[in-house]
């Protein structure tokens, strides 16, 4: 059964970090692209980032890039996103993703792309 798990969700002050984990059951991550999304309430899901399967190079939004950080350790079978500098405009649901078949995305950010999602983590940005 393929399954995806996040965890490292939580509360965090304007500044902090947090590293959130994806982690994959039923099928071996390292053979599918993985994508990081992020819905805050009333909003659309957004693509925040990916890594594919391929090389393992990463794509990120605009409003993330040089704060957060994706990677992937295939021995854990796990994908993590590091979080930077938070604020409070980027408190949301994440959750991670991956296509239907062994592949890299062609358009990374959009969540037809992806077959397989995880219950999601909540992140909030409070004082």
């Amino acid at each position: 059964q393929v399954q995806l798990v996040e965890s490292g969700g939580g509360l965090v002050q304007p500044g902090g970090s947090l590293r959130l984990s994806c982690a994959a059951s039923g099928f071996t991550l390292d053979y599918y692209a993985v994508g990081w999304f992020r819905q805050a309430p009333g909003k659309e899901r957004e693509g925040v980032s990916c890594i594919s399967s391929s090389d393992g190079s990463a794509r990120y939004a605009d409003s993330v890039k040089g704060r957060f950080t994706i990677s992937r350790d295939n021995a854990k079978n796990t994908v993590y996103l590091q979080m930077n500098s938070l604020q409070p405009e980027q408190q949301a649901v994440y959750s991670c993703a991956t296509p239907g078949v062994p592949q890299t995305v062609i358009v990374w950010y959009d969540p037809r792309e992806y077959d397989y999602w995880g219950q999601g983590t909540q992140v909030t940005v409070s004082s």
